[in-house]
């Protein structure tokens, strides 16, 4: 290839990284990123959140060793669970959950949008080479 073929074939690539940057930006700047934004720092200013995170974590974890060493029962699943539901059931969780669904469902029409255009799955592609 010659040096006046690349030329403009960089140019696009740089432009389309600058609208991949504008699109992030923009996104940013949404009322539904913001709320997202604004729950997560709430729950993370919660110590009530933060000691019932903590305490969900270590039992989901000794949950997966169990299930892992096959020594896993409904008992400690069920206490998984309630610690899950006990955490949720805080009202800055709750605004965490739906904010972070809200988001969610928000990024998945965007990658709709972008993936109809393209004939692919965008965010699949985006997230990893070796998908079927």
């Amino acid at each position: 290839m010659s040096i006046e073929t690349d030329a403009p074939e960089a140019a696009t690539d740089d432009s389309v990284e600058a609208l991949a940057r504008e699109l992030g930006d923009a996104i940013a700047d949404t009322p539904t990123y913001r709320r997202f934004e604004e729950a997560k720092a709430a729950v993370q200013a919660d110590e009530e959140a933060q000691e019932r995170i903590s305490e969900f974590e270590q039992l989901r974890q000794e949950f997966a060793m169990a299930r892992q060493a096959g020594r896993a029962d409904q008992e400690t699943l069920e206490k998984v669970q309630a610690a899950q539901q006990e955490l949720h059931a805080l009202p800055v969780m709750k605004e965490y959950v739906e904010a972070q669904d809200e988001l969610r469902d928000r990024l998945e029409r965007l990658n709709e949008a972008i993936s109809a255009e393209l004939l692919v799955d965008f965010g699949g592609e985006a997230g990893g080479c070796c998908q079927d």
